[in-house]
């Protein structure tokens, strides 16, 4: 935040009084109180990526703080979001021009996320706080880089996915809240195992599959094609690789595990108690991945150091199975559980620790939001762990404290990945 930009209720108060020779009244607006916001302590925002998701940012998340800048490489993109941003709203094709304007105070990235982790590190570089689309990077180097530069240069970052802290958390019929509450008092024991499938709730949208059989088609005159790539490997253009069905190409996400990925695991990692780790162990069983398009998988295994589990569960094999099992009970999809009383003992026990789930606040009071750069790279180290080993197609073992697979250059080699041209992070 551009603090330069803000000035205390009490500082305007002394210089308006100052002035009362030649101003009698000062309206309420101006001075800020209940209901008003003064405009000097207005927080700004810039959405980069207008696309499908980003015209949600452009309309409908984080409203609280006044929009000034959109930006796209698609002109059509960028034309829909500066008809739905206001008079107010300037457009810009180049990323670059948002982060250097000084009244800029948050910048969102709904990009595809080969531009997440470039955009996150210059925009903290410029000063600004972040707020990022899921999944957080594309690649596990992609992510130290990320966490390196907010605490460098001292910002606010967010993911945009809520279910560790608000709204029923798909397949459970409650938010996770309670199931942490079972968690942290122990009630089900340890070690404890989450199976993520359609049983239990969670579909894996295997219709974000890539093509193999694709032939290059001409550029449509709207959009920038070499800007939108990027980073990326250069590939001849089809409609395909881009917009609504980038998620099947390597180069750019990993399918259903990039889409939903974050949504699904993140808050499991919380409810394990895994913020400042990850596995050690990732068996994946999946057919032959092709190395541009992405492909599905049966069942992904990953296996912490004290025998915790998470089951990616593709096929829905274990139709059975407890969403979270331990050693003394189960809780089922709908949160129903094989304890007996539960609800009466959850009224009894003490609720997880308090998180900052307002982004704005977070802002404000310079404290981490709930889901930040260093816990959301790890559950993002989830997905990229989980599609190595689709992509190596054998079991890894991984050092959490590294970040690093062990004895092991190919899978390595998945961490740092080579960017195209001048880009890189």
């Amino acid at each position: 935040m551009n603090t330069r930009h803000i000035v205390s209720r009490r500082t305007f108060l002394r210089s308006s009084v100052a002035a009362m020779a030649t101003i009698s009244i000062v309206p309420r607006h101006v001075l800020g109180g209940p209901g008003h916001t003064p405009p000097s302590e207005v927080l700004t925002r810039a959405v980069i990526g207008t696309g499908g998701m980003g015209m949600g940012h452009v309309k409908s998340i984080n409203t609280s703080c006044k929009l000034l800048a959109v930006c796209d490489v698609d002109t059509k993109h960028l034309e829909n979001a500066l008809k739905a941003g206001g008079p107010d709203v300037k457009g810009y094709r180049d990323f670059r021009e948002v982060l250097a304007r000084k009244d800029i105070d948050i910048v969102h990235i709904p990009t595809p996320p080969h531009w997440h982790a470039i955009m996150a590190v210059e925009a903290a570089k410029a000063g600004k706080d972040i707020w990022c689309e899921k999944p957080m990077t594309r690649t596990i180097g992609e992510g130290e880089a990320v966490v390196a530069a907010v605490k460098k240069h001292q910002r606010i970052f967010r993911l945009n996915t809520w279910f560790r802290f608000s709204d029923n958390f798909y397949g459970m019929n409650t938010p996770v809240k309670p199931i942490k509450k079972v968690v942290v008092n122990n009630l089900l024991g340890w070690p404890l195992k989450a199976t993520l499938n359609a049983s239990t709730g969670f579909d894996w949208k295997f219709y974000w599959i890539g093509r193999t059989d694709l032939t290059p088609q001409p550029v449509p005159p709207e959009l920038d094609y070499d800007s939108w790539l990027g980073p990326a490997p250069f590939k001849p253009y089809h409609p395909h690789r881009v917009h609504g069905t980038f998620r099947g190409y390597w180069d750019y996400d990993g399918g259903g595990l990039g889409d939903m990925g974050q949504h699904y695991l993140d808050p499991v990692q919380y409810l394990l108690g895994k913020d400042n780790e990850s596995p050690i162990e990732i068996e994946c069983d999946a057919p032959k991945q092709d190395r541009d398009a992405v492909g599905t998988f049966r069942v992904i295994r990953l296996k912490y150091k004290d025998g915790c589990e998470i089951i990616i569960d593709g096929e829905n094999r274990y139709k059975e199975a407890a969403f979270l099992e331990g050693p003394n009970g189960k809780i089922f999809k709908g949160f129903k559980s094989d304890i007996a009383d539960l609800e009466r003992k959850l009224a009894q026990l003490p609720d997880p620790e308090p998180q900052i789930t307002d982004f704005v606040e977070a802002v404000r009071s310079r404290k981490k939001f709930a889901l930040n750069e260093q816990n959301g790279h790890r559950s993002c180290t989830l997905i990229n762990l989980a599609k190595t080993a689709m992509q190596t197609g054998r079991v890894l073992h991984f050092d959490p404290k590294k970040q690093r697979f062990i004895n092991d250059k190919d899978a390595n080699s998945y961490i740092r990945q080579p960017m195209r041209g001048k880009w890189k992070v």
